[in-house]
């Protein structure tokens, strides 16, 4: 167990390694320190070998791969401080974007991302969502791969030239709905979703890696261009939660965590989310304590976290909170009320009269209790604070050991193709005429040889059909 003091005040504020699991909430009106914390949070989890993965919506966190600089203004904070062995240090980091512009090219295939998490991107209702779930469906049953946007469209449109055959094993299937699922694909293909998509798909281990000094990377997502979408920012990063909590082994509650991830602008993830949905998301941020993976959610307001997740953090770090209006001044009423209070702090007053950079603290003890809020000054980072240039994020791009795995699109035979050639004739027939058996398991042999070759080993349920997990990911068989 190791303790990380993260702030000091009146007393020190640690950071208890084996609490981390249990999550965390930092928050705080713009401007008021967040990103300094976060980044201070990562350089520790970095220094004990833990990797981590940030959300960078405002383009001002890849700089923790640069050294740190002396300044009037750092050199007045460390005197405040009482630290006088402070050195600046730099930090092993990766760089992704969903389009490759400002990082490696952040890929799944569709068949991967499932049907639940693209049904909430496309925005569609019960019928169509419902629908887009048997082409899922009616794939993993053959075996074929959805790569990319045109292998879902083009198991649309087999699925509507066969809609009498499907409608009578699943339900009506209506070619209006169809017709709305493909239309709202044109609109997500303008948005940029063909580049995110489609193949090498990201692996998960390629985000749990450390440096040849033990340290642990520091995964950044670019954010800035994909937060214009909220509804894909949101579902992108709850299947990347997905895939931790479907793939990762069970640790129980590890002195270090395995991986920490930090949820920016948390509060797209709970907007307009439906009971499902909502229930999902709590149980994988219940359960996911238990693959040794704590989660940070950042937003601007405790009160964006629904009650039933925010019932499962057991770290909070509050910055200075706005409060102009009579629904503010009554959210801080509500923001203090979940404070444990501490008889020399006053903390209805603090919450809005924090300086920068100085936040109220509850965190859990060794026996995982919360500690009543202490008010401290976040320590600040080894480095830097300063924006880095084009040529400086290309450098780390170029650098990086898995530029080349990721670099290049692939475009393997998958539902497109194979439906072209194994059964582009039944499509055209006004009824489908159903294949002989030898040519039933021609194509499924061949489909499901492509699907290996594709995901390796994934599991199956009984019987042929792929198995998916909470979200509708692919379950896969890794090994850690």
């Amino acid at each position: 167990m190791e303790r990380l003091l993260i702030a000091r005040g009146n007393e020190d504020v640690e950071l208890i390694s084996n609490k981390i699991n249990q999550h965390a909430v930092i928050t705080g009106a713009t401007g008021t320190g967040k990103t300094v914390t976060l980044k201070v949070l990562c350089e520790y989890f970095s220094d004990l070998g833990v990797p981590t993965i940030l959300s960078d919506v405002k383009g001002d966190l890849s700089n923790i791969s640069v050294a740190g600089k002396m300044n009037e203004k750092l050199q007045e904070r460390l005197s405040e401080l009482k630290v006088d062995d402070f050195q600046f240090k730099s930090y092993p980091v990766c760089l992704w974007d969903v389009y490759g512009e400002m990082g490696l090219s952040l890929r799944v295939s569709v068949s991967e991302f499932g049907p639940i998490l693209l049904s909430q991107i496309l925005e569609l209702n019960d019928t169509q969502a419902s629908i887009l779930n048997i082409v899922f469906k009616v794939a993993d049953q053959k075996g074929l791969l959805i790569l990319d946007i045109k292998d879902l469209r083009s198991m649309l449109n087999y699925l509507k030239e066969n809609r009498q055959q499907y409608s009578d094993e699943y339900g009506n299937i209506t070619v209006q709905s169809i017709s709305a699922i493909l239309r709202k694909l044109m609109y997500l293909e303008d948005m940029g979703a063909d580049r995110f998509f489609g193949e090498p798909s990201l692996s998960i281990q390629d985000l749990m890696r450390k440096d040849e000094n033990g340290r642990g990377i520091v995964n950044i997502i670019s954010a800035a261009k994909l937060i214009d979408n909220k509804n894909m920012y949101s579902m992108f990063l709850l299947w990347l939660l997905s895939e931790l909590f479907e793939t990762l082994p069970e640790v129980g509650n590890p002195e270090i965590p395995k991986l920490v991830f930090f949820f920016d602008e948390a509060h797209l993830l709970f907007d307009n989310q439906n009971k499902m949905i909502m229930e999902k998301i709590e149980k994988v941020v219940r359960l996911i304590r238990s693959k040794g993976v704590g989660i940070f959610f950042v937003t601007q307001n405790p009160l964006d976290i629904p009650d039933q997740i925010s019932a499962q953090i057991g770290n909070r770090i509050v910055h200075q909170l706005r409060a102009f209006s009579p629904k503010e001044l009554k959210n801080v009423q509500k923001i203090y009320e979940t404070f444990r209070n501490d008889e020399n702090l006053n903390i209805k007053d603090e919450i809005t009269s924090l300086r920068t950079g100085e936040a109220l603290f509850s965190l859990l003890d060794e026996n995982g209790a919360s500690q009543s809020a202490k008010k401290a000054l976040v320590l600040p980072p080894h480095s830097s604070l300063e924006p880095l240039s084009q040529e400086q994020i290309k450098s780390i791009i170029d650098n990086s050991s898995l530029k080349e795995k990721y670099a290049q699109t692939i475009d393997r035979e998958s539902a497109y193709e194979i439906l072209q050639k194994k059964i582009g004739n039944e499509i055209k027939e006004e009824q489908p005429k159903k294949p002989t058996k030898e040519e039933k398991s021609e194509l499924e042999e061949f489909a499901t040889k492509t699907f290996n070759s594709v995901f390796g080993s994934f599991t199956r349920q009984i019987g042929r059909e792929i198995a998916r997990g909470l979200f509708g990911s692919i379950k896969k068989n890794i090994k850690f």
